[in-house]
């Protein structure tokens, strides 16, 4: 799928314990942006960070290395952002943090 030059990278801050049903939040997002036909989403795995609450979350602690921070990234048209957010809305009842932003996308073969 080629995407447009002007598109927008729509990313969600989740931590690993974050779920959706029974399944980890992130791989149901990634399944519902598949079925929506999103032109691609990305899982990111942080080794440190930390959200609102000021917990840390780190690979280095065993304890803690159970709830890394994620970042689910997803590349599209803003039309097609725009439809998908409510899906998002339904599935993110976690008080995560959600940005959007424009985004150029490169065609390397035609530079």
């Amino acid at each position: 799928m080629k995407l447009p030059e002007e598109s927008e990278l729509l990313r969600i801050f989740i931590s690993e314990r974050d779920k959706e049903g029974h399944r980890p939040l992130y791989e149901g997002i990634v399944e519902e942006a598949r079925r929506h036909g999103m032109a691609g989403a990305t899982v990111l795995k942080g080794c440190l960070g930390f959200g609102s609450g000021s917990r840390m979350h780190s690979s280095k602690i065993l304890m803690i290395s159970e709830d890394l921070p994620l970042v689910v990234e997803i590349v599209d048209s803003p039309e097609r952002i725009s439809s998908f957010l409510p899906i998002l809305g339904e599935m993110v009842k976690c008080g995560c943090l959600v940005t959007l932003e424009k985004v150029r996308v490169l065609d390397l073969d035609s530079i």
